[in-house]
């Protein structure tokens, strides 16, 4: 077997030892070659070449923004310019032929296998795998030694895939003032304070946003979710649960509200945290297992994909994708 370890040293808790061990451990079981990312896109470019060149295994090692990366490179050529998939399909094509959003079209995608290095590692977390990354590492070689692997939905929004969360409004203005404290170790406490400012200070303002879900009528809402599983993030080792029937064997959830007042958001905090959470309110707009979500915004808003700020949309469509990766787990 052919593998790629893809490692980004900035990431939160990624250190010179950790990669030398993990590195070592998968050399003894693959044919490995090992890859530190030095800029922005560097695992994306990493992972597309793996695709194209046959490689049979692509490890991730840094936070939900590497595993992200890796996840758009290695299904890169399954994006073109073309429309995205319908709703109730995992692909389309356009008029040229060209494909837009199926993998089992593209031939090869090596298999993805994650070992935790940042602050959040919601994907990995989701899956069982295990935020220690020795740990990870011991999971991840017996998984490949028993040829233990699980197929996952991904979620397609605007040419970028996601493996567990993609908002516009709030959530996507939170993460934008993280991003401008790069350099500072993205703790719970950071994504706290930032949400605080967000919600007092929102830098685009609130513009009203238009939900559209097939067979329901259109909805009017301040901020919103899409989830490709639950939970949706942490608050530390306290899992945030927005759609708890969502997973990477369903369909897209949706939270969004339509009100902002501090009773709304205190109560939807509180039943997020909750042990067993089932979100309920009448400033709540929320479905569970639907195959696409477009929300359109009266006036630019921020669009955030897995906790990385993309920059600002009017609309934007989301798609569910089933089957479209490998993890060994």
């Amino acid at each position: 077997m052919r593998a790629i370890l893809v490692v980004n040293p900035q990431a939160t808790s990624t250190t010179a030892g950790g990669r030398d061990v993990l590195a070592h451990a998968l050399a003894s079981q693959v044919k490995l070659d090992v890859v530190e990312t030095d800029y922005r896109g560097h695992a994306m470019a990493v992972a597309r070449s793996a695709a194209r060149d046959g490689i049979d295994l692509v490890v991730a090692h840094g936070g939900d923004g590497t595993v992200n990366e890796v996840v758009n490179g290695l299904l890169a050529d399954a994006v073109t310019s073309g429309a995205p998939p319908r709703a109730g399909s995992s692909a389309t094509r356009t008029p040229e032929g060209r494909r837009s959003g199926d993998p089992a079209e593209i031939g090869h995608v090596p298999a993805l296998g994650v070992v935790p290095g940042g602050s959040a590692n919601v994907f990995a977390r989701a899956l069982g795998i295990s935020a220690d990354s020795f740990e990870a590492t011991h999971q991840l070689l017996n998984a490949l030694e028993h040829d233990r692997s699980r197929r996952v939905g991904l979620g397609l929004a605007d040419g970028h895939w996601f493996t567990f969360n993609a908002g516009l409004g709030w959530d996507a203005d939170v993460v934008g003032r993280v991003a401008k404290r790069r350099g500072k170790q993205t703790t719970a406490g950071l994504y706290l304070r930032a949400a605080v400012r967000s919600y007092f200070r929102p830098p685009l303002g609130r513009p009203p946003l238009t939900i559209r879900v097939p067979g329901e009528e259109p909805a009017e809402a301040l901020t919103a979710f899409v989830s490709n599983t639950d939970p949706w993030s942490y608050l530390g080792q306290r899992a945030v649960h927005l759609n708890p029937g969502c997973s990477f064997e369903t369909g897209l959830g949706l939270f969004a509200l339509n009100g902002l007042g501090l009773p709304t958001v205190f109560k939807h905090v509180r039943q997020a945290l909750a042990t067993k959470s089932n979100q309920r309110g009448r400033r709540l707009v929320r479905h569970d297992d639907v195959p696409m979500v477009r929300i359109d915004a009266a006036e630019p808003v921020n669009f955030q994909v897995d906790g990385d700020l993309v920059g600002q949309r009017t609309r934007v469509e989301f798609f569910s994708v089933p089957d479209a990766l490998s993890v060994i787990v």
